[in-house]
């Protein structure tokens, strides 16, 4: 028989309260199996950093835009080793190009809104088995996205990226998904207020 899963001592609804996981408050046990579980997600690392290389060269040549990975798995929060999320920066009033230069490669998702004034648009393809989300932002969002990102990557420790993972796979694996939408934006919104975090609910 297989041992049943060990439930865990976390308090789920303050952590969502604070809006942040603090890794010193974790148990030693309850953060041993968070490190055991962070680090079996970290074996994926090679073969997607290959295949968001290889994503971010077709968008290059589609779009002549570079892109940046602006989702978990560049801040290594990911659960899942099946996607991607690259964004990009691009003028307005070029949206209709754009849309034409992706249209043969690319399936079109929609328009999604970012900040009160502004949207992003959002393509999707896939590299080999794994979906890449590709986001068009407007130039001025993109480039504060990449700041706060750089920033995420370069203050947010190991313990905490740890901890903020372990959060997201105990709420999806509960099947609150209301409370894991809002909680996958919580390290953005965190170091960057400025954005209009709306969460999209995901089914369970």
């Amino acid at each position: 028989m297989t041992a049943s899963p060990v439930p865990s001592t976390l308090d789920l609804d303050a952590i969502l309260a604070d809006r942040w996981a603090d890794p010193t408050v974790f148990s030693a046990a309850e953060y041993a199996r968070a490190e055991q579980f962070w680090h079996q997600r970290r074996n994926h690392d090679e073969r997607l950093l290959r295949l968001r290389s290889q994503a971010a060269q077709m968008i290059r040549d589609w779009t002549g835009r570079p892109s940046r990975d602006v989702g978990s798995f560049g801040l290594q929060l990911n659960l899942e080793s099946s996607d991607l999320d690259l964004g990009i920066g691009y003028p307005v009033a070029a949206r209709d190009r754009l849309l034409a230069a992706l249209a043969p490669h690319t399936q079109f998702k929609g328009e999604r809104k970012t900040r009160f004034s502004t949207s992003r648009l959002v393509f999707s393809f896939e590299v080999e088995d794994v979906e890449v989300d590709l986001s068009a932002l407007t130039e001025e969002d993109f480039a504060v996205s990449c700041r706060m990102l750089g920033e995420i990557e370069s203050t947010m420790t190991e313990p905490e990226r740890v901890a903020h993972t372990w959060v997201k796979h105990l709420l999806r694996n509960a099947g609150r998904m209301e409370d894991y939408a809002v909680w996958k934006l919580c390290t953005y919104a965190r170091f960057c207020p400025e954005f209009n975090w709306v969460p999209i609910p995901e089914k369970a």
